[in-house]
């Protein structure tokens, strides 16, 4: 007998039957014939079944009023019909508590093989997205961080893949092209005003702070002004007002692309140089004009097409890259400057 730990021979022999128990069945799964071996290239067959056959995505967007949902959702819809897959848009009108029962709902009903989830709150849909994934349902993360960190594109949520624009990332850009703008006059000082997206966001609040830290460790870059310019043209418009009374010779504006749009009409003909956070195709064209300094580009109908992909190929049993970020899509890693965007025209409108 070849036992040596002694006094546990009960122990040892229970050991031994397992070990007699898996060599039984491993010689039964390689014994041609056998009725095991027949279960194995039964359950082969159909697995293979299931990768070829058609699979069915939920797509749980910001809203479907949301022109930048939309261009992700058109991505989807048409990545899913090109590839023997049906799509379904859940709308919860950017309302974080409808899209996380939304979510919940659709794990209960069991409809669905891929879950796309552009969170309206990165942080309230975990719960629903691991019961996702406990339900053996493949999850893809898309634009926004799925958890509470700001500033890495891999998964937070064990099984989730993600395709993410990480929000410090964005703000590091954004201060590194306000930079840029200040070189290429060589303006030295060079005030910069930075118009904040939503303060009560704490993504927005890791992207501002991002962007503040690149500005700060320029030498000759002034952080003159940092007030909140919101995500529309009034906003930004309203904004760029408050930032002339209290700094009259600013020389670049940073802001989302829809407040830049209402800050122009303000600075037009002061030579104030512009930076958008946002790739609609009026942006692009603004940038292309000459009319802005640059501006934030991502291809989002592209990416919506690249959530599919990822997500369908491992619903079908490929091995794909857990942890992506979307700036890989974008020329110049999503710095829009006029020579970065020659030749695009975006993928929406504002």
């Amino acid at each position: 007998m070849h036992i040596r730990k002694y006094g546990q021979v009960r122990k040892t022999g229970m050991a031994a039957g397992a070990a007699a128990a898996i060599l039984a069945f491993s010689t039964a799964c390689v014994a041609p014939g056998s009725e095991t071996g027949t279960a194995s290239t039964a359950t082969a067959s159909q697995a293979a079944q299931d990768a070829g056959a058609q699979k069915r995505i939920a797509f749980f967007g910001f809203a479907r009023a949301n022109a930048f949902a939309v261009a992700t959702w058109n991505g989807i819809e048409e990545y899913a019909k090109a590839n023997n897959a049906t799509a379904e848009f859940f709308d919860p009108n950017f309302d974080a508590q409808t899209q996380v029962q939304q979510i919940q709902d659709a794990v209960t009903s069991k409809r669905f093989d891929v879950f796309i989830v552009q969170a309206n709150d990165g942080a309230s849909v975990v719960p629903a997205l691991r019961q996702a994934v406990a339900a053996g349902i493949t999850v893809v993360a898309e634009f926004t961080p799925v958890g509470t960190a700001y500033d890495t594109a891999e998964s937070q949520v064990p099984g989730v893949i993600t395709l993410v624009d990480v929000p410090a990332d964005n703000g590091k850009k954004l201060g590194e092209l306000g930079v840029e703008a200040c070189r290429s006059k060589n303006l030295d000082p060079c005030k910069v005003a930075y118009l904040e997206g939503m303060k009560s966001l704490p993504l927005d609040n890791a992207r501002t702070e991002a962007a503040v830290k690149a500005l700060e460790a320029a030498d000759g870059v002034e952080l003159a002004s940092r007030v909140e310019g919101g995500y529309t043209k009034e906003g930004g418009r309203k904004a760029m007002q408050d930032v002339l009374q209290a700094q009259p010779d600013v020389n670049v504006v940073i802001g989302s692309s829809q407040a830049i749009a209402g800050a122009e009409s303000v600075v037009k003909g002061k030579g104030v140089l512009l930076i958008g956070n946002g790739g609609s195709r009026q942006a692009v064209k603004a940038v292309q004009e000459g009319r802005w300094f640059a501006t934030y580009y991502l291809p989002e109908k592209s990416a919506g097409a690249k959530a599919a992909e990822l997500g369908l190929a491992k619903a079908r049993g490929q091995q794909v890259e857990e942890s992506n970020s979307e700036t890989l899509l974008a020329p110049n890693d999503g710095k829009g400057t006029k020579e970065a965007l020659a030749g695009v025209t975006g993928e929406y409108d504002e």
